[in-house]
This record gives C-alpha cells, sequence and structure tokens, in this order.
C-alpha cells in the first residue's frame, strides 16, 4: 500500500464530501450570487465572532491579501524567522506589498510579546521602515505543529494596542490548534483583526481557505482578490465541502494527533534517529543521526516500502498525518520502522 506522508494536504474528499458537493445549490459567486458560498462566509465568520468573511482559492492568498490589506509599499511586518509568510509563499510579501520582514528568532515558529516590543521601529524614526503589522502563523509548519499559549497572544495583542499595529493570524492549521487545546474560534475573533483559515489541510477539503474580519477589511479583500486573479464562479462546490468539514471533520483531528504521537514515539528508540522535535498536533519533523546512514538514504529506505515523506532542508524530514492516512497504513508504517 502507499503511504503518503508528506503533507495533509494530499487528501481527497470523501464520499459524504463528494455528496455534499454535487448537492449544492450554485451561482457565479463574482456577482456574489452563489448561494453555498454565501452560506459559507457567513457561517465562518459567524464562527469566529468577525462581521465578514470571503472565500480564497488559497490559504497563500488569504494571507497575501491580508498583508496588502494592513500595510502600505515601504512597511514592515513582524513574524518568526520560521513562519510561512516568509518562507513558503514565494516571496508574496515584497512582490503584492511592497513590505519587508523583521524576523524573530522565536521557539519553533512563536514568538514572544517581549521580542515584538523591541523589533518594532520608532514610528518617528523615517529612516527605518514603518512597522505595521504583526503575523502569527498556529499552528507552526515549520515549527513542527506547536500551538501557540493564548496568554501569550493577548500579550501580543496589547503591544499592537500600544503600537497602533494590525495584528493577522495564518491559520493554516488553526483547527488543530484549537482541537489540542481544546479553544473556540471566537476566542481568536476576538483578538486578531484578520485570520486566514484552511479548509484544505486538517480538514479534509480539496480546495479553499477563507478570511475573516470587519466589514472594511473583507470590502477591501474583495478588491485584492479580484487583482490577484482569485474571483471563482461557481464555487458553491467548493464552499459544500467547507460546510460538510466544519461539520463532519472538526474532532477527527484528534486522530491524526495520536498517530503523530506513535509515530514520534517509535522514531525516538531508533538508534540513527538524533532528534524528534515536540508533538503537539498532526507533524512530526525529526532528524537522521548521519553517523548510522545519510537523510538521503532514509528517505529512500521509506520510498522503496513506498513510504513517502518530505525533506525539509538542514537535515529536518517531516511527515504529517492526516485524514486519508488510516488505521491500517499507520500500523504498517510503525512496523516498517521497527524492522528499520
Amino acid at each position: 500500500m502507499k503511504i503518503n506522508l508528506i503533507s495533509d494536504t494530499v487528501t481527497k474528499p470523501t464520499k459524504g464530501m463528494l455528496d455534499a458537493m454535487m448537492d449544492a445549490d450554485v451561482g457565479d459567486d463574482v456577482f456574489k450570487e452563489d448561494a453555498t458560498v454565501n452560506f459559507f462566509e457567513e457561517k465562518v465568520a459567524r464562527l469566529f465572532n468577525k462581521e465578514s468573511a470571503l472565500f480564497f482559492p488559497s490559504g497563500t492568498m488569504a494571507n497575501q491579501t491580508a498583508i496588502k490589506i494592513h500595510t502600505q509599499p515601504g512597511e514592515q511586518l513582524i513574524c518568526d524567522k520560521y513562519s510561512h509568510i516568509f518562507n513558503y509563499e514565494g516571496g508574496g510579501v515584497s512582490f503584492n506589498s511592497g513590505v519587508s520582514c523583521r524576523l524573530i528568532d522565536g521557539d519553533r515558529g512563536m514568538m514572544t510579546a517581549e521580542e515584538i516590543g523591541k523589533a518594532i521601529n520608532p514610528p518617528d524614526f523615517y529612516h527605518s521602515p514603518l512597522t505595521s503589522l504583526v503575523c502569527i502563523e498556529n499552528t507552526t509548519n515549520k515549527g513542527g505543529g506547536a500551538c501557540w499559549d493564548y496568554t501569550e497572544l493577548e500579550n501580543i495583542k496589547k503591544v499592537c494596542l500600544d503600537n497602533n499595529l494590525a495584528y493577522h493570524l495564518d491559520g493554516a492549521r488553526l483547527w488543530n490548534a484549537m482541537v489540542a487545546k481544546n479553544e473556540k474560534p471566537n476566542k481568536y475573533g476576538e483578538l486578531f483583526d484578520t485570520i486566514s483559515i484552511c479548509f484544505s489541510k486538517g480538514l479534509g477539503c480539496p480546495v479553499g481557505s477563507v478570511l475573516v474580519g470587519n466589514k472594511e477589511a473583507i470590502a477591501k479583500a474583495l478588491r485584492i482578490r479580484k487583482i490577484l486573479g482569485g474571483g471563482m464562479r461557481q464555487a458553491g462546490y467548493l464552499a459544500a465541502a467547507g460546510i460538510y468539514a466544519l461539520e463532519n471533520n472538526i474532532e477527527r483531528l484528534k486522530e491524526d494527533h495520536k498517530k503523530a504521537k506513535e509515530i514520534g514515539a517509535e522514531l525516538s528508540i531508533l538508534n540513527f534517529v538524533k532528534k524528534v522535535e515536540k508533538i503537539e498536533t498532526n507533524i512530526v519533523i525529526f532528524e537522521i543521526d548521519e553517523s548510522y546512514m545519510t537523510t538521503d538514504t532514509f528517505v529512500q529506505k521509506l520510498k522503496e516500502k513506498n513510504v513517502h515523506i518530505i525533506d525539509m532542508g538542514q537535515g529536518k524530514l517531516r511527515a504529517v498525518t492526516h485524514l486519508d492516512y488510516s488505521e491500517a497504513m499507520h500500523n504498517h508504517f510503525l512496523g516498517i520502522l521497527k524492522q528499520l
């Protein structure tokens, strides 16, 4: 059997999700005439206790739109050195918004309010970029699926208010964080000016993210989405998948987290594994002790067993559990690790 742990983006819609998609009442969303998209956006906005929401074809486009809303060219945002917006969005921060990133050397992709406070440029010192935005990622992808402490997020909010900074959350795997820490969406809505929420990772949808915020922010987002080419027509088929996921796929994330921790436990007892990062959700990041075998050799050995993981560079390997990673696959993979 093929076991694909490259990412939680590799999932395919379940039969129930496909049935919901095929039954969708659709229209032309560019004219805001797709009833299912409208319902989906309203539903997500209510969940996060926000005034409005907008459906996007990707999380990258939703993040880039949020950055564009909150900044002007020549300004600067603050983010962790591991953040997705800096590492994995094709340089869009500079290309789309003309903004630079002030990077914080945080802990597993997470910064403190104190670190952010020290990174803010004096607003009257016109020789340096004007700091205008703080971006958070929860969970942290490159940080191994780490979950932020909510109290620290509140502390950062205070820094933002005191310094007139906007506050954006890249919630690519926010569902995983909320399930792991038993948190509610409305609590995040209270803190952040905008939140991008992904549906094509842990919730198993084929496409899509939603950006939430106040009416003014989402009105601006609609125009920016158009400029970026993100207008979709009969998008209700995709929105129906998101509605189904909200109603059926959130609590089952606990299964992914459990499997990830079991993989980590098995890896940690292998003599050729140098380090396994702390596992909180569905991402396992680990390093091979190259005095035993090279990283490339380990990846190739897994491929020969039809198991696929990803090399993140700098010696770090990543496996991500997901909806399509069954119990049978899990037991088979644990058996392969034991044999190695």
